[in-house]
This record gives C-alpha cells, structure tokens and sequence, in this order.
C-alpha cells in the first residue's frame, strides 16, 4: 500500500528505533532481542503516535476551510491533547468533549489542553453513542454561531487517518528488517489497523486496553474501510482487569521495569498495558529468545501525572 501524501507536517520522521538490551533481558529475551520504536518523540506537546493521525486529520480540516478542530476522548485523552498541539499549529480553534464532569484541579493532560488554548466540553457520564451524541450536539452549537468545525473521531482513527501506521511501518521495515514482532497499545484501533495493513496480522501483537467494547471488530472495521482484508489477527484481551481507567498489578509491575531498565516512561493506560502484554506473551511462549521484537512506545506520558492511581507506582 502507497504512503499516504494528503497530510500537513506536525513532526520530523522517521522517529528514532532504539536498543533496550537492560529491558530485554529482564523478561527473559536475548539483550539484542528487543528495540523501541519512539513515537513519543513525535511533534508538539508531549508527543504520541496520534500526531501521524492528525497530520490526515488536519489535511482533511484545511481542505473543507475549517475553523475548528472538534474531537472527543476519556478525561485524560492523549489523542485530545495533541488536537490541541496540531489545532494550535494550524492556526484553528479546538473544542474537546470529554467524557465525565470536572475535575476539581486540571492535571495531565487536562493542563496542557488548557494550556494549548483549547475549550473543554464535558459530557456526562456518557457510552460511545451518549458521546459521539455530545460531540454531534456542540458541532450544530458552533456552526450556529457561524463557525466551520471539521469533527476528528474519537482517538483519531478513521480509514484515511489509519493510514498514517502504514508509513511507520514501512520506517520499521526499514529500521529493523525482519521485525517478527510489533508489540502496541490497540486503544481506537486505527494504529493497529494500520500496522496490520502495513506488516500483516501475522507480525503484529495487539494488547486491548479496553478502550472500546470490541477490538477485533473495531480493528477488522478500520481494515474493511481501507481494503485491506485482516488475516488471524493477534490481539492480548488479558490486559485489560477491571477496565480502561483502573491501574493493575501487571501494569504497575511492567512500568516499573521499563523505568529502571531503560529510564522509559510509560502511561497506565497504553503503553503500561502494552509492555504487560509483552511479558505475559513471553511467559506464554508466543514470543521467544532470539526473535526480533519492536515495541510502540505510542506515548502518553502525560496522562500519568493525571492518574488517580499515579502514587501507586513510587513504591
């Protein structure tokens, strides 16, 4: 599949591959087993792979001559926060309807989004319909008051965007030909559907952080608007403990690991549950020593520092 060109520049690329010898050999793999891939140094405001997204994202809003980026997300949303960033260098508004009500203090990301300008709309305790509802509701709002707003989807993944993890693999290929796993965050799907189309279901190793209800049908969905037909899919559903915005013992464990290893942060939410996934799929035998393993490192710093469960990992 070609690159995608209809994008506008948010980041420098490719984003670097690294080494993690300390990490690897930690979960019981060779030291030259296991290389981070860092699409947490991509572009403004903390970084994360959904700048590759909104690169379409805002392509897409330019072209229509929006005035507004408008998405949605979780409370501590790292795909909101970085509609802000490219928002801000578009030269566009941004509105974010977050589910829940507000805080009593903005931390994480909640503080950049506010401090990257952008208006927060808080919707309730709200399913994916009551919030694709809200965001429906405050787009009518704006075009009432004479604005254009280009509505971005949830997490950022659509067809077009998912493209976006097409181009990444293809860096990945290029970075460490062979790669026999690639290890990343499935939270909307796109980059999943996109690393899939780019690296085929085979070589990609998917952990669920419950972000939607289902994920193979949400990935199969992305695949299906893109034309490409999905395989076997691997996909890890037993990261996921009480829900999306609980904090489990794996991923305290998994977090801890990459920090004292690698001196890596990782957010609770994504790449916690990534790196757990990683090493209950080394303990089960799916992934081996001697194997070439790349992990998304996706980003989502941020949202560690918003965390209602954020002191548990000092200990």
């Amino acid at each position: 599949m070609p690159l995608s060109a209809d994008r506008v520049p948010l980041a420098t690329w490719p984003t670097p591959l690294e080494p993690a010898p300390r990490l690897s050999a930690a979960l019981g793999l060779h030291p030259d087993d296991l290389w981070v891939k860092r699409d947490d140094l991509a572009g403004p405001a903390g970084g994360g792979n959904k700048i590759r997204k909104l690169e379409r994202s805002g392509a897409e809003a330019l072209a229509a001559g929006a005035d507004v980026l408008l998405t949605s997300g979780a409370p501590q949303s790292n795909h909101a926060r970085l509609s802000a960033a490219a928002a801000a260098r578009l030269g566009l508004a941004a509105t974010l309807v977050l589910e829940g009500t507000a805080p009593d203090g903005e931390r994480g990301n909640l503080l950049l989004d506010r401090l990257l300008g952008a208006d927060v709309v808080w919707a309730g305790e709200v399913d994916a319909a009551g919030l694709a509802a809200a965001v429906e509701e405050e787009a009518e709002r704006l075009r009432g008051e004479g604005r254009r707003p280009h509505v971005v989807p949830f997490g950022g993944s659509s067809p077009t965007a998912a493209l976006a993890y097409v181009d990444a693999a293809v860096e990945i290929e290029q970075q460490r030909p062979g790669t026999e796993h690639l290890v990343v965050a499935l939270g909307s799907g796109g980059t999943t559907a996109g690393l899939v189309a780019g690296l085929g279901a085979e070589r990609v190793l998917a952990v669920h952080t419950g972000a939607v209800a289902d994920a193979e049908a949400t990935v199969r969905g992305l695949l299906e608007g893109m034309g490409v037909e999905a395989g076997t899919l691997r996909l890890r559903l037993d990261q996921v403990g009480a829900g999306y915005a609980h904090l489990t013992e794996p991923v305290v464990a998994a977090l801890r690991l990459a920090a004292r290893t690698e001196g890596l942060g990782l957010d609770p939410t994504y790449t916690g549950r990534a790196l757990a996934g990683l090493v209950a799929a080394v303990a089960d035998g799916d992934v081996r020593r001697g194997e070439r393993v790349v992990f998304l490192h996706s980003g989502g710093l941020p949202g560690l520092f918003g965390h209602p469960d954020a002191a548990r990992l000092a200990g």
